[in-house]
C-alpha cells in the first residue's frame, strides 16, 4: 500500500484501497469494507479526501507511513513474524511472535523530541501515530487522533516484565482517553516533528514493515495524499 501511496504524494491522483494484507489497519481506521468486491465499488462510487502521512528519511531514501511508526517491542514482533504465518493466520500470526518475545520485555532509556522539546523516558515501545486505532475498531490509543489534523501523536509505554507488559496493555484498553492513563505506564505527546533516540538500538517499523533501527525522525505531511473513501 505505502509503495503506491508514496508515488502519489503531492499529486491529485486518488489511491483506492482493496484490503488484502495481514491486518489491513489503514482500511480499518478508514472504515473501508473488508470485502474486496465492495471495496472495488468505492473506486467508481466513492469520494476522495486528502489525508496526512508521516515522513521518515532513512539512508536508503524517504519512507512514508499512514498509520504508525513504532520503535521497540512492537517493531520486533512485526519484523520477526514469519511471512508464511501471516499469509495463513493474518493478524493472529503476530500474537504467536508476541508470546515468544514477551519474556524478554524491558524498557530502554530514550529521548523523544517533540517539535524541538526533548523528553526523557524509559520505553519498551514508542509509537508515533497518524491514525488512532492499533487494532480497528477495538483498540484505540487516543480518542482524538486523526489523519486529517496535521499532527502526529506519540505514545510511550514502559514495562520491564511480562506482568508489567500485561498491565500496560490493560491500562491502554481501560483509559482510551489519554487523560485517565497512568503516567507511570503510558505517556502521550503531540506535534508535527518527532525524533526518537535511544541508549541502545531499537528496531523500527513503518506500518508493519521493518525500517532499520533508532534513531529516527518522523515529520507529518499534511494532506499528503488523496484516498478513496466510502460511497456518497
Amino acid at each position: 500500500t505505502m509503495q503506491a501511496a508514496s508515488a502519489l504524494v503531492g499529486t491529485d491522483v486518488a489511491l483506492a484501497l482493496i484490503p488484502g494484507g495481514t491486518g489491513n489497519i489503514l482500511a480499518g481506521n478508514l472504515r473501508l469494507p473488508k470485502s474486496p468486491t465492495r471495496a472495488a465499488e468505492i473506486v467508481v462510487k466513492g469520494y476522495s479526501r486528502r489525508l496526512d502521512l508521516g515522513r521518515v528519511e532513512r539512508p536508503d531514501g524517504v519512507h512514508y507511513f499512514a498509520v504508525a511508526a513504532g520503535a521497540g517491542m512492537d517493531a520486533r514482533v512485526m519484523t520477526e513474524t514469519n511471512a508464511a504465518h501471516k499469509r495463513r493466520w493474518g493478524i493472529g500470526a503476530y500474537w504467536g511472535t508476541l508470546m515468544r518475545v514477551l519474556p524478554e520485555i524491558r524498557s530502554i532509556s530514550c529521548v523523544i523530541t517533540v517539535d524541538g522539546e526533548p523528553f526523557s523516558a524509559e520505553a519498551v515501545v514508542v509509537l508515533v501515530s497518524n491514525c488512532g486505532e492499533v487494532i480497528p475498531p477495538f483498540f484505540r490509543l487516543r480518542s482524538d487522533t486523526s489523519p486529517e489534523d496535521g499532527l502526529l501523536d506519540v505514545t510511550v509505554a514502559r514495562a520491564d516484565s511480562v506482568w508489567q507488559g500485561i498491565r500496560v496493555f490493560r491500562e491502554a484498553l481501560r483509559s482510551r482517553a489519554e487523560h485517565t492513563a497512568n503516567p507511570a505506564m503510558l505517556g502521550f505527546a503531540r506535534g508535527t516533528e518527532i525524533k526518537v533516540e535511544s541508549a541502545e538500538p531499537m528496531p523500527v517499523q513503518l506500518d508493519g514493515d521493518g525500517c532499520g533501527e533508532t534513531p529516527f525522525t518522523a515529520t507529518v505531511v499534511p494532506g499528503a495524499i488523496r484516498i478513496m473513501l466510502g460511497e456518497r
